[in-house]
């Protein structure tokens, strides 16, 4: 099928990374997947919850969407007095999927919180959101070691995301709104430098699927986040 930018079925859409995009967080950025722009920042505090156990630290998430990141306005989380169903899920899997980037211990006794804010969507926010995520959270380690804080950073992996689907029984990548929105099958995969998968989230939205479409679905989500690793090194060098 031809799709509506004219990529091929296993292109990424064009990505942008602005990094130190706000001034004051410890590392931010700005990651532009085609028409969905998030924008992450990290910041650290020295303090972990009471969950965490002594001498290691922590890395999660808040991510939201602007009332006209949509089509149409949506209303803030705070205005329902609660956090949505879809934000709460969203948030636990960049926290995961960061957690996976780190070597707690090495990050020692300090928290450190990543932002993803959407300013638009047009699919594939929570996958940016981790791709963009994972530069937030670099910036604030390297600034950890550049203070003195840290003596190396605890970072172990680059992690990245991607999607891939089914759509008119065809598989693609990186679904924007108007394919996700029609996709039979929706499958979201986060995986480490290694190439090995932190995550994996498959939905038959339209119809069910097979464990050879699930695999096909993999590599395509492979080859993604390859070219992402390659995009997330550059802007890290820059």
């Amino acid at each position: 099928m031809a799709r509506k930018d004219g990529r091929a079925f296993d292109e990424l859409r064009p990505v942008k990374i602005t990094t130190d995009f706000v001034k004051f967080a410890e590392g931010s950025c700005l990651i532009e997947c085609g028409d969905t722009k998030v924008l992450c920042c990290a910041s650290v505090e020295d303090k972990t919850p009471p969950h965490v156990a002594e001498g290691e630290g922590w890395v999660t998430a808040e991510y939201s969407m602007l009332p006209r990141a949509n089509r149409e306005r949506s209303k803030r989380d705070i205005a329902k007095l609660k956090l949505s169903g879809r934000s709460a899920e969203i948030q636990r899997l960049i926290g995961r999927s960061l957690r996976a980037a780190v070597d707690l211990r090495r990050l020692g006794e300090r928290t450190i919180t990543i932002d993803c804010d959407v300013l638009q969507g047009d699919g594939g926010t929570r996958t940016a959101s981790v791709t963009g995520g994972f530069i937030a959270l670099s910036l604030a380690c390297r600034k950890l070691v550049e203070d003195g804080v840290l003596a190396a950073s605890p970072i172990v992996h680059s992690v990245t995301a991607v999607s891939a689907g089914i759509v008119g029984d065809e598989l693609l990548l990186d679904l924007q709104y108007s394919e996700d929105s029609h996709a039979q099958v929706d499958l979201n995969c986060v995986m480490n430098e290694l190439g090995e998968i932190v995550e994996v989230q498959g939905t038959g939205e339209g119809r069910a699927f097979t464990l050879t479409e699930q695999q096909d679905l993999l590599r395509l989500c492979a080859k993604g986040c390859r070219e992402l690793r390659a995009i997330q090194k550059a802007a890290l060098e820059g």
